[in-house]
């Protein structure tokens, strides 16, 4: 197809040899040969009136101008193969689409995990890959790798759509035997504890401690975790606290001795949010799928909040706080 006298399909092999530098390596990726590479170039040559490229040796190095041409030329072609995968109709039930989802841990676990079998009721021909967040996340979604970014809300792309998943609020968290979780944890509590955090991405960062920081406290980590999923382990047995999102900390405990009470000091909010490429915001299938998952996330809250408003006034203690065993395990939730 040609778009003001060009051939569209140069725009590809473009942007391959702005990524190789190398017409060898461009024909191999491309799955064509040498010769057509360089015919290519050619005529690229010839309709932006520019070397684009220009041999050094075993390489080619881009001219200023190809340089300014790249990122427009990656939007452009992420546009078009987002555009093109996009569904004319979904049917859930007899589809057989697969979905590429980047989500956290806890996200996996605590969300994905509790809706994943209704879903599969309902839609048993549909596939889900999962993968970790990571330095290529945005990447991902601006190439059209990804049908949704699951993620907190500063993390988003400022170039894609995105939608409020779930709140969520923090919790202070240990073993069920901790003498620490077994009385009201206080801001003393906090300020002579050591805490097992989760510190995620390449820098380490824990959330965690940076909201602390902003109250007055300085988190001593007795133990960094790479991935939510491990802290609740980590906790068993011993001295320690964490400050773990509720919904993590309510499913850890339906495995783990694991009790967990209100914070004394004002964290903020965690706003997980649901992100996908611009050209995919009238996909139907993903259209479904967003929705499916808000409600079940829905249908959850409205779950807990019925059983915690069930629970027998027996169980509160003097100081005025609930404390709720959930069986067989020992947990504790102060209401």
């Amino acid at each position: 197809m040609r778009f003001k006298g060009l051939d569209l399909n140069l725009l590809v092999v473009l942007d391959v040899l702005l990524e190789r530098q190398n017409v060898t390596r461009a024909a191999e990726q491309l799955n064509t040969t040498q010769p057509a590479i360089s015919a290519a170039l050619r005529r690229l040559r010839d309709h932006f009136g520019d070397m684009l490229l220009a041999q050094n040796g075993k390489q080619m190095l881009p001219t200023a101008y190809a340089l300014a041409l790249r990122e427009p030329l990656r939007a452009l072609l992420s546009d078009a193969n987002a555009l093109v995968s996009i569904q004319a109709g979904f049917e859930p039930a007899t589809s057989r689409r697969n979905f590429r989802i980047m989500a956290s841990d806890f996200v996996a676990s605590a969300i994905l995990g509790e809706w994943f079998p209704g879903v599969r009721k309902i839609a048993p021909d549909i596939s889900f890959t999962v993968s970790p967040p990571g330095d290529a996340s945005l990447g991902l979604l601006d190439s059209g790798e990804l049908d949704l970014f699951i993620s907190p809300q500063q993390f988003l792309s400022a170039m894609h759509p995105a939608r409020l998943l779930f709140e969520d609020r923090h919790v202070v968290a240990g073993w069920s035997e901790n003498p620490l979780i077994r009385e009201p944890v206080t801001r003393q509590t906090l300020v002579a504890s050591k805490f097992i955090a989760a510190q995620i991405g390449r820098d380490r960062r824990s959330f965690a401690a940076d909201e602390l920081a902003e109250c007055g406290i300085t988190m001593r980590i007795a133990m960094g975790a790479a991935y939510f999923s491990i802290v609740a382990d980590l906790l068993e047995s011993t001295d320690c606290l964490a400050i773990i999102p509720e919904r993590y900390a309510r499913r850890a405990a339906r495995h783990r001795p694991i009790a967990w009470q209100p914070l004394p000091v004002p964290i903020a909010p965690l706003h997980e949010c649901v992100q996908y490429h611009r050209t995919r915001a009238e996909d139907p299938g993903l259209k479904w799928l967003i929705g499916n998952l808000m409600d079940s996330i829905g249908q959850s809250d409205r779950a807990q909040r019925t059983e915690f408003s069930r629970v027998p006034s027996g169980l509160r203690t003097p100081r005025g706080h609930g404390l709720r065993c959930e069986a067989p395990v020992f947990a504790w939730v102060l209401n």
